[in-house]
């Protein structure tokens, strides 16, 4: 039976995703309290600029006031879509403390602060859902946390950042310089006016962060996650990758360690061979590759971004929650009981492709590889070309720390027929 009293629902935010929610609540209302079990009514607005028109949106329900939004007390679900740190830390608790759940697509301020927000989501007896945050559309958090909730997860490699893969992917099919690409995804409206964020690798490790806490029901945090970006991705890099057989993507890479004992995140650009299922991921989609003991491989793909496809993942948290208010229940809250310790990239384990400079001499050869030799760092495969007394030499190491390798690339650049280091990238999914 469905209850008549509609649940209230106050939206902060009102840009490509918040005018989005509330066009899908309206449009939608009759099924979404079908899904529920009672009507969903929007019953305030938060913005900065009030005089801009909303279309569909009542204008009496528009404030610049969303503290007082949030403190009504009759307010059901706060749904957040502001971003950034402040004031959107403030006002979820202000939220809690006032008697509100709160669905959130807030990826930098949960994975900055998701442990002190879930304690005072438990502390209010309120949920606090947020699978907008990462990837979008893609069902990715709900399955990690409840559908694997009994398997053990191993791993998580994905593509979670829109921007990036777009601007790579035009690298690869177009032989387009990373500069012309980026050109190209900023007038298609992929890329923002300032596109640090995305191709500096914050926004992917924002998300890895979240990844990686719920996988490994450990706290990690955005300081806990090596970054590194792709900015530095060059079509030498890419014509290299196409020797290997493979491509080149920006990776967010949660994995816990053989003896299980700790747990690494990472996000960084990698040569992933063109037989993995990451590399056939176009243009602007994501994708997340997630290994566990019992259920083995698994793959979610999708768009990442945009106002319709993180509305959907909004929405989906909106039901939801709503559901658990009707029922007197919250939803699970954060799992950290194993407290696994965060390694160090120092002591993340993978191949590398180093690309070098050289004199094009006898012996060179020889000398780097003792290099390589005594810092511990087993080659795979070496590849050299050269004319006029200049040469390239290309090497592929086996599984090797990325202190050994550090240690190895300082060594190199200290030998006179070392001319200097092209580029090193990781190579994954292997």
């Amino acid at each position: 039976m469905m209850r008549t009293r509609p649940l209230k629902v106050a939206l902060l935010g009102c840009g490509v995703v918040g005018s989005e929610v509330a066009r899908i609540m309206t449009t939608h209302a009759d099924d979404l309290a079908a899904r529920i079990g009672a009507p969903v009514e929007l019953a305030g607005v938060a913005v900065r600029r009030p005089d801009r028109v909303r279309e569909g949106i009542d204008p009496a329900l528009v404030t610049t006031d969303a503290t007082a939004l949030v403190k009504r007390g009759d307010i059901d679900v706060v749904v957040e879509v502001i971003g950034g740190i402040e004031p959107a830390r403030t006002l979820i608790t202000t939220a809690f403390e006032h008697g509100a759940s709160v669905v959130s697509a807030n990826k930098a301020l949960i994975a900055q602060d998701g442990a002190s927000l879930h304690a005072a989501a438990g502390e209010h007896g309120k949920d606090l859902y947020y699978e907008a945050a990462v990837a979008g559309a893609i069902p990715l958090i709900r399955p990690l946390r409840e559908s694997l909730a009994g398997d053990k997860v191993n791993r998580v490699l994905g593509i979670v950042n829109g921007t990036t893969n777009f601007i790579l992917d035009a690298m690869d099919t177009t032989g387009a310089g990373y500069q012309e690409a980026l050109d190209e995804a900023t007038a298609l409206g992929y890329a923002e006016a300032d596109p640090t964020a995305d191709v500096e690798g914050f926004d992917a490790a924002a998300k890895a962060a979240i990844l990686a806490g719920i996988a490994f029901h450990t706290r990690v945090r955005l300081d806990d996650v090596y970054r590194e970006g792709m900015t530095e991705v060059t079509a030498a890099d890419f014509a290299s990758a196409k020797e290997m057989g493979c491509t080149i993507k920006l990776l967010a890479i949660c994995e816990r360690a053989a003896d299980g004992a700790s747990v690494t995140a990472r996000v960084h650009p990698a040569m992933i061979p063109l037989s993995h299922p990451l590399a056939n991921v176009r243009e602007a989609y994501n994708a997340v590759f997630v290994e566990s003991d019992a259920a083995g491989q698994l793959m979610f793909y999708g768009p990442g971004a945009g106002g319709s496809p993180t509305a959907s993942a909004v929405l989906g948290d909106l039901v939801a929650v709503c559901r658990n208010r009707i029922g007197g229940a919250t939803g699970p809250g954060e799992s950290a009981y194993a407290a696994l310790p965060v390694s160090p990239m120092g002591e993340v384990v993978t191949r590398y492709h180093i690309s070098l400079d050289v004199a094009d001499k006898p012996g060179v050869l020889a000398q780097v590889a003792t290099v390589f030799a005594e810092h511990g760092v087993s080659i795979d495969t070496v590849r050299q070309s050269g004319k006029d007394g200049e040469a390239s030499l290309v090497v592929v190491t086996h599984r090797a720390s990325d202190a050994a390798l550090g240690g190895t690339v300082e060594a190199l650049r200290k030998l006179d027929t070392v001319r200097g280091v092209a580029s090193i990238m990781r190579v994954e999914g292997e």
